[in-house]
């Protein structure tokens, strides 16, 4: 597997591990994570953008794999998520414009063929 499946495969052995170690928590958190993400006044595709640019501001390398992954999902093109991980750049400077270069990778490996 390529480094940002490998990140997802981290995110859901950490989930799986916390539903286990801290079930009430876990289940608070999902609960609002999953109405913060239905479609509302902002679409899915519109949400996951939003979440691209706030990983990348976060600098938070599994978060980008995650975001990319579910912007690319949801329909967003290559040119739209760079541009979302672009205001992050922005708000947040040159440490943030590092992270544009886990955002390609993440992109180039998600649409390999």
């Amino acid at each position: 597997m390529g480094t940002y499946t490998d990140k997802l495969q981290e995110i859901k052995a950490l989930v799986e591990r916390l539903q286990k170690e801290a079930p009430e928590q876990m289940e608070a958190f999902h609960k609002f994570m999953f109405a913060v993400e239905k479609p509302g006044a902002l679409d899915t595709k519109a949400k996951e953008l939003v979440n691209v640019g706030l990983a990348v501001a976060a600098q938070c390398e599994w978060c980008i794999s995650l975001h990319v992954k579910g912007a690319l999902d949801a329909g967003a093109k290559r040119e739209e998520i760079i541009d979302a991980a672009m205001q992050a750049v922005l708000m947040h400077g040159g440490p943030a414009l590092m992270y544009m270069i886990p955002v390609e990778k993440a992109l180039d490996e998600f649409t390999a063929k």
